[in-house]
């Protein structure tokens, strides 16, 4: 028989719980649309943590299960590799916000065990949504715990800045600045816009450059002329 004592933390606390990181593709690109502009949002930040799928154990005990959050932000911890987040070894700091995306397979008692988990181990902000659905729902914690969020429809984040819009039809997110959150596809076609941008202004700054030296190089040449017939051109008007 094996001791506790004589396992590693990896082999007591494993990276993976064997469970896939999504279900279909609409599951799987809101995940990546979430922690990826998260990423970006907090690029600049050296103490927020971005992670998704990421198994986050809570206490050191083989008694709690870990849950895996489809997207989690941990503010005063810093960036860097992890293959699982046990909260012990991150100053005890719990993440303080978490995404759920719902897929088929997902039941309402899972979800409602996982908002059992957030609420007990101080998750500040939960937001659940179901593509499918088209249901998003949210809370934040108060004096009380985790209160549900009356309406997301125009709701700001309190950690994150991030604005929330839902119509009943679509589901958008927008950073501070106002800028909405893109798939990978349209941040990469802003960049090649940034791009086309960027070099378009640089030869527009090299053509004005020519423009110049010709100028001078004219100027020059005129001057010259005006010595060798005797004339100072400093004189002309």
């Amino acid at each position: 028989m094996t001791l506790f004592a004589e396992l590693s933390l990896d082999e007591l606390y494993p990276e993976s719980d064997g469970n896939p990181v999504a279900d279909n593709t609409e599951q799987f690109s809101w995940i990546v649309l979430i922690k990826e502009n998260l990423e970006i949002l907090f690029a600049d930040r050296p103490d927020v943590f971005v992670a998704g799928d990421l198994l986050w154990y809570p206490v050191q005990s083989q008694l709690i299960a870990p849950t895996a959050p489809d997207a989690l932000v941990a503010f005063g911890r810093p960036k860097g590799k992890r293959g699982s987040y046990r909260q012990w070894l991150e100053d005890n700091i719990a993440p303080q916000v978490v995404f759920e995306i719902v897929s088929p397979c997902n039941t309402k008692a899972e979800m409602q065990r996982k908002l059992e988990f957030y609420e007990r181990y101080g998750v500040e902000e939960f937001y659940l949504f179901d593509p499918d659905r088209l249901e998003l729902e949210g809370w934040v914690r108060r004096e009380n715990g985790l209160d549900r969020i009356t309406s997301l429809d125009g709701w700001v984040s309190p950690r994150l800045g991030v604005k929330f819009s839902f119509d009943g039809q679509e589901f958008l997110l927008f950073r501070p600045d106002g800028q909405r959150f893109l798939s990978p596809i349209e941040l990469s076609q802003v960049a090649a816009q940034e791009r086309s941008r960027a070099d378009l202004e640089q030869q527009r700054a090299d053509f004005e450059q020519q423009r110049a030296n010709l100028a001078q190089q004219r100027a020059e040449a005129f001057a010259a002329k005006l010595r060798e017939l005797g004339i100072n051109p400093d004189e002309v008007g």
